[in-house]
């Protein structure tokens, strides 16, 4: 396992997380969610990324963790679905964070993001100012943000940020060159979302999902599959690729399945690319990346 310091925050997190979107599937029962949580443990994963806008997830790591609490690193996302509370306000913040606390069954949560929160927003300060409120009061430790493009470029000028989570992909490269050195000179954690693309190689038609059938358009733009061997292992080189950014702290990959996920750290555990690759995969991108921002 490869182990990384979350930029000045004192954690320190393994490089590939568990994203834990998939928990939320009702076909996933009770037994199944929990065995599947604590299995991940069991192979040395110890951040566990969730949100409130992924369902059954918060429950269910709160029902099934909260024992284990002190062996893993707790991400989540916060600003909107509070009930009786409008949408990305200080009060929203706040009560979000509470219940994410009452929810996963703690005293305080590792990492909270504000979760895609609309640029004017982040500009008025509200939102971040509960946020920091909340870390003052002890419920959370690092606050942080989860997005893209001009809402990045906020967060990571924002003294009160601790960390980022963002886009970074083979298919999704625009924060490599400029915003994960800023985020590294800065002392943030970085949590690289969306590692595998949403693994288009393997589609034959563009999905009808926004970001991937963005993917997959950049995909069959870059020409890879011309470009390296039929047999290539295309789901281990991109979370190589990804987890192995220099900056990313850890890449967070979700599934309902064990097997699929031991497969995902036995990649990871292969350590960076060689050089020639990255290479070929920096340059396919950059050929083709004006008007590709990063994917909300």
């Amino acid at each position: 396992m490869h182990w990384r310091e979350f930029g000045r925050s004192g954690l320190r997190v393994s490089a590939l997380g568990f994203g834990a979107m998939h928990i939320n599937d009702h076909r996933l029962s009770e037994d199944e969610a929990g065995r599947l949580l604590n299995e991940v443990l069991d192979l040395g994963i110890n951040l566990i990324d969730t949100a409130r806008g992924y369902g059954l997830s918060e429950a269910r790591i709160g029902r099934h963790l909260a024992h284990r609490r002190a062996n893993f690193v707790l991400s989540t996302k916060v600003g909107y679905g509070v009930d009786g509370v409008l949408d990305w306000t200080y009060d929203c913040i706040v009560a979000g964070v509470e219940r994410a606390l009452g929810l996963m069954r703690c005293e305080m949560i590792d990492i909270v993001h504000l979760h895609s929160c609309p640029l004017p927003l982040l500009q008025q300060g509200e939102v971040i100012r509960a946020l920091d409120d909340c870390r003052r009061a002890g419920k959370l430790r690092v606050a942080a943000y989860s997005g893209d493009n001009a809402e990045l470029d906020f967060a990571l000028g924002c003294e009160l940020f601790g960390a980022v989570q963002t886009s970074i992909s083979v298919c999704d490269q625009v924060n490599l060159d400029q915003r994960l050195p800023l985020a590294q000179a800065r002392g943030l954690g970085v949590i690289a979302k969306r590692p595998v693309a949403g693994a288009v190689w393997r589609h034959a038609q563009r999905p009808d999902d926004f970001a991937e059938g963005q993917y997959w358009d950049r995909w069959q733009a870059m020409g890879l599959p011309q470009e390296l061997p039929e047999d290539t292992d295309w789901l281990g080189l991109a979370l190589r690729f990804a987890a192995h950014a220099p900056g990313v702290a850890s890449a967070i990959v979700g599934t309902s399945k064990l097997a699929h996920f031991k497969q995902n750290l036995a990649a990871v555990a292969q350590g960076p690319l060689s050089a020639e690759q990255q290479a070929l995969l920096r340059e396919r991108f950059s050929q083709h990346q004006q008007g590709w921002a990063g994917l909300i």
